[in-house]
């Protein structure tokens, strides 16, 4: 029998500029703590590590709750938790479908048995105070709101401020997509009532792709603990996810072997972001938007939404110009790596993300000098 010869070359990925929706530039300094020792996911030294970063998310998200910790997933699991533990068959909730992941929140909980009702906006638009309010009055036994933060598929920004006191009259919970806002929106989990929230490693926190940070409060935690139906997900089950996260000292329920490396990345990532401090972030990715969005409008580009993150800037592409094309020059000749429309919006937009690492002068002036070869606009 003749054997397959395999190749022996060692691993040399091209280093791309990662300017897309994600991931993100991953800094040395994260990498090389990707790359340190591996401890076992019962160590107390790991588990100290541990605690580190779960209080390090805490402060990233703003809040004081105890229920503070990494899903070992991507943003999707961290999705998923919030969904099978939060809902139960036969409840019905409402969701704002503004783009794909909303759109996607809509069908994980239509999965966990709930019933759906879709608040509806034109994509790139955002949810008004006054819309919601009326979604509860059409559905008034709707036990849960969710709604994304920073709509990846459009870069629109969902204003969250005053939202949870409807809600919460309501006798319903808040739950949010945080994934393409955490570390470099403003997101304040406790001053705004938010109940439970998700994010993602690999997008403003600038780690690679892998862990789902996520965090429930005490109206979220009293809704699990009043589950009559077992959760769906043995993997996601947060009742026994919290018994290993928040358990005393260093003894820990053992429930699944957690990604070891990853928290280490995620640790100092964290702590990246916190070295900067939060409202420095945030400025300094509004100041990068706002330096882009100038340069792409003397391109004579326009933005799909009205209300745009600063984090992930959503362009109409224009008339003429090969979608496909243009990303392909960008990648090859310029090895910057920009993202293409998702949904409705495949072949009409562009997707540029300034996120974390990836939000400097630098990379706002290489992607706009790299356009204007592209586009032949020089």
């Amino acid at each position: 029998m003749q054997q397959t010869r395999t190749s022996q070359a060692p691993l040399y990925p091209a280093e791309r500029l990662l300017l897309g929706p994600g991931p993100s530039p991953v800094p040395l300094r994260v990498l090389r703590a990707l790359g340190a020792p591996t401890l076992g996911h019962l160590d107390p030294q790991y588990i100290a590590i541990m605690d580190e970063t779960c209080e390090l998310l805490r402060q990233v998200f703003r809040t004081q709750n105890q229920l503070t910790f990494p899903v070992t997933g991507t943003g999707m699991a961290g999705m998923e938790c919030l969904a099978v533990n939060l809902i139960e068959p036969g409840d019905e909730v409402i969701v704002g479908v503004n783009g794909v992941f909303g759109t996607r929140m809509k069908e994980i909980m239509e999965g966990c048995g709930a019933t759906v009702h879709a608040l509806e906006a034109g994509w790139g638009d955002v949810f008004t105070l006054e819309q919601i309010g009326a979604a509860f009055e059409r559905h008034p036994r709707a036990r849960l709101l969710g709604l994304v933060h920073a709509e990846t598929s459009t870069g629109a920004h969902q204003p969250l401020d005053g939202i949870a006191d409807l809600v919460h009259a309501r006798g319903a919970l808040l739950a949010v997509d945080a994934v393409t806002s955490l570390g470099g929106h403003d997101l304040r989990v406790d001053e705004w009532g938010i109940d439970a929230c998700y994010s993602g490693s690999q997008k403003c926190l600038n780690c690679p792709p892998g862990l789902a940070p996520v965090t429930f409060g005490e109206r979220a935690l009293a809704r699990m603990d009043a589950r009559k139906t077992r959760v769906q997900s043995w993997y996601l089950d947060v009742s026994q996810l919290r018994k290993y996260y928040v358990g005393g000292g260093p003894s820990r329920f053992y429930h699944h072997t957690a990604p070891i490396n990853m928290t280490y990345a995620l640790r100092e990532a964290l702590l990246i972001v916190m070295e900067e401090g939060l409202e420095s972030r945030y400025a300094r990715h509004q100041q990068m938007h706002q330096r882009l969005r100038r340069g792409l409008e003397a391109l004579g580009l326009s933005y799909v939404p009205k209300h745009s993150l600063y984090t992930l800037n959503c362009i109409h592409i224009p008339a003429g110009a090969d979608d496909a094309a243009v990303r392909r020059r960008l990648l090859e000749e310029y090895n910057i790596e920009i993202g293409a429309g998702l949904g409705p919006m495949a072949g009409r937009a562009w997707r540029i993300g300034l996120m974390g690492h990836g939000a400097t002068v630098r990379n706002v002036d290489l992607i706009l000098a790299a356009l204007r070869q592209v586009l032949g606009r020089g």
